[in-house]
């Protein structure tokens, strides 16, 4: 049996937040010597620390907040595709892979190395990616990056359109060892009342047909 492999970016004191977002902090605040039972932690953290989901409600007002979610979106067959070197990523650039018939796609771009450093560019998605994602059946994007916009973007064109479409967004996924092919995800969210995003635990292991 395949065994499953962590996708996920380690939270740990010192991994790279997005600019002007709060950062990741975790301490032991009672110790097992004070309390005399248990090491009880304490984190601090934004949502979209490491790697997380987008609840449509972090980029509209009327968007699903995390606990009404879907759950099956983030449990499933996903195909992972590598698009290594692309400065965008739309359209023109998937409509001639197969995508399998998969609804949950992982875009491989190797433009996030280090987790610690937030880069200064990394691959974005083109708005035009939404409709060929709803025309092959496809739920759920992750992308090794930060964002499926660029860094500076405050109009979040591929979000809303990722979002008219139907398709729901997992980022800062970890693919360096990754081959391309098909896989089993696993990438639930907490379930977190009201929340616009979560952070979440991505493992993936080989599809077994």
């Amino acid at each position: 049996m395949s065994e499953w492999i962590d996708i996920s970016q380690r939270l740990h004191n010192g991994i790279a937040e997005w600019p002007g977002d709060t950062p990741f902090s975790y301490e032991v605040r009672f110790l097992k010597a004070d309390t005399g039972s248990v090491n009880i932690g304490k984190m601090t953290t934004s949502m979209h620390m490491g790697t997380h989901i987008d609840a449509p409600f972090h980029y509209d007002d009327e968007g699903m907040k995390v606990h009404e979610l879907p759950i099956d979106v983030y449990i499933g067959k996903a195909r992972v595709i590598d698009v290594s070197g692309l400065e965008s990523v739309g359209r023109s650039d998937l409509e001639g892979i197969d995508f399998g018939g998969v609804e949950r796609i992982l875009l491989k771009t190797s433009s996030r190395p280090n987790p610690d450093v937030f880069p200064e560019v990394f691959t974005f998605l083109r708005p035009d990616i939404g409709p060929l994602l709803k025309e092959r059946g496809v739920r759920l994007i992750g992308v090794d990056t930060p964002s499926v916009d660029p860094e500076q973007s405050k109009t979040l064109d591929a979000h809303h359109s990722l979002h008219d479409n139907g398709v729901l967004i997992l980022e800062n996924i970890v693919l360096q060892t990754i081959e391309a092919g098909d896989y089993e995800l696993i990438a639930l969210p907490l379930p977190i009342e009201g929340g616009d995003g979560s952070p979440v635990r991505a493992v993936v292991r080989k599809w077994r047909s």
